[in-house]
């Protein structure tokens, strides 16, 4: 079943001032269509708890919500999918215990990812990363940056690999048009929204560039 990917991934992360039900309601307001929601410090039951506002307020605004990783909690609370980032993860089985009916995306770095998470026929969507340094995800994978990006997109042609890839990971608004030019389908923001000075207008000036 091929499912709509937004071309702007907007993820919600921890932070000290701000929770992910505030992350949330900015981003849609500002006109997110796609929230993934990316909790790493909560129990279940907390977890729950929050998404049950984060879900009423996509709801509201029409957003498509994603977990990062949670996929045991789809059948608790309304969300339209999840995104794993386990590169090693048994996509097929997580297909089968959250039904065709939700969006799964996984992560990836290179193109032995993509080709392995691709032939699962599992996944909807892939996010390949990281693009630059980033604090949000910490992880020792190489950096991509535009070539790598390129060069990807150019080996997924010539392998017949048909699948929406996102750049994720240390893009700034600078970046945006380079890497729309890779032939990506999209780029995936975190930090540098909700570490901006005014989250909103970050969000609106990346919206900008992308559509």
């Amino acid at each position: 079943m091929k499912k709509y990917i937004s071309k702007f991934h907007y993820l919600t992360q921890d932070l000290p001032h701000r929770s992910h039900v505030e992350q949330t309601a900015i981003a849609c307001k500002a006109g997110t269509n796609w929230v993934q929601y990316r909790c790493l410090t909560k129990s279940d039951a907390e977890l729950i708890e929050e998404l049950h506002q984060v879900a009423s307020i996509c709801d509201d605004w029409g957003a498509t919500l994603i977990l990062t990783n949670h996929y045991h909690l789809l059948d608790q609370v309304d969300a339209q999918g999840v995104h794993l980032e386990d590169m090693q993860s048994d996509f097929i089985k997580i297909r089968e215990i959250i039904s065709d009916e939700k969006t799964l995306g996984a992560s990836a770095n290179t193109i032995e990812d993509i080709q392995r998470i691709y032939y699962s026929g599992a996944v909807d969507y892939i996010g390949c990363g990281p693009f630059s340094t980033t604090n949000t995800k910490r992880n020792d994978y190489p950096l991509l940056g535009l070539n790598g990006y390129a060069e990807l997109i150019v080996k997924m042609k010539e392998r017949g690999i048909e699948i929406p890839v996102l750049a994720v990971g240390g893009i700034k608004i600078d970046d945006t048009d380079h890497l729309l030019q890779t032939g990506v389908h999209g780029i995936a923001i975190s930090g540098s929204v909700n570490l901006a000075d005014d989250p909103a207008e970050a969000f609106k000036s990346f919206y900008k560039k992308i559509y």
